[in-house]
Parts: structure tokens; C-alpha cells; sequence
């Protein structure tokens, strides 16, 4: 039975070979700024670039909670683009912006796109930085829509 492989690394420079899908948690406002997405940003313009459009363009398209964008950066690497956290975190806010049911629905998509392409996933340990979600509610669902589908999986710790 397949695992998770947890690596201490950075998972913007994956560990592997073959075709790679690097995911990583975005919220619902459009930002992009903070956390993951600085590492994603200074290695590839594309994500950003994508998303931001994405979100602007969102009256004619799938943007919102539980969707997901693939943005092709390398020949084999791909950034996914999860929409699973409800605003940011602020002074005054009260809980956290995770919102598991979105990430659940984001992951599903892409399973789909990671079957199709042959890939790995490669991830930090998704909306539990700024979105301020705990891991031991995501894990079960990468387990369940990535793992047990047959997509390895693997999450890196950075330092």
C-alpha cells in the first residue's frame, strides 16, 4: 500500500523523476503574496501570473473555493493552484481561513490531472501555513483522493 513520503527539502526543487505536479493551497481573494507562493513565485512568474488572471476573469470561469488550475512551468513540472482558504488571516479575524471541504474538492482534480499526466505530487504540508489548517485533517485527504488512487505523494518539510 502506498504512502505519503515526508522529505525535509524544498518542495519547489521536487525529488523525483518523470513528470511532477508541485501543489500548494491559494485563497479565495485573489492574493498572492505571503507564504509557499514567494518560493513558487521566485523559481517560475507563470503561477502567479495564471492565477491572478484566473481570479480577475473569475465572472467567466471556475475560480472560487474547491477549484483547482495546472500551470505547466518545465517540460515535466506543473504548479496546481488549490483554492482552499476562505479570505487571509487578519488582526481581527476569528479562526482559521482553511477551508477542508475545498481542499478535499481540490484534490480531487487533481488526482484527475496527475493520473492523466503520469505524475507525482510534490507539497508542503498544504493549508496548514498561513491558512492556518492542521494537518492531521489534511493528510487523511491526500491520503484518500491522491495515495489510495495510485499517485505518490510526497511532502516536504523546508530546512
Amino acid at each position: 500500500m502506498a504512502t505519503i513520503d515526508y522529505l525535509r527539502g524544498d518542495a519547489t526543487a521536487p525529488q523525483a523523476k518523470g513528470v511532477k505536479v508541485i501543489a500548494h493551497v491559494c485563497n479565495d481573494l485573489g492574493g498572492w503574496g505571503k507564504g509557499f507562493v514567494l518560493a513558487v513565485s521566485r523559481r517560475w512568474p507563470e503561477p502567479e501570473a495564471a492565477f491572478r488572471r484566473w481570479h480577475r476573469e473569475r465572472a467567466k470561469n471556475d475560480f472560487g473555493l474547491g477549484a483547482a488550475q495546472f500551470v505547466q512551468v518545465e517540460p515535466y513540472v506543473w504548479v496546481a493552484n488549490l483554492v482552499g482558504q476562505r479570505g487571509i488571516r487578519t488582526g481581527r479575524s476569528t479562526g482559521a481561513p482553511v477551508r477542508y471541504e475545498a481542499i478535499d474538492t481540490a484534490l480531487t482534480a487533481l488526482a484527475e490531472q496527475a493520473l492523466a499526466l503520469g505524475a507525482s505530487v510534490h507539497m508542503p504540508r498544504i493549508g496548514c501555513g498561513l491558512a492556518g489548517g492542521r494537518w492531521e485533517l489534511v493528510e487523511p485527504l491526500v491520503t484518500a483522493r491522491l495515495v489510495d488512487r495510485g499517485v505518490p505523494v510526497t511532502v516536504y518539510d523546508f530546512g
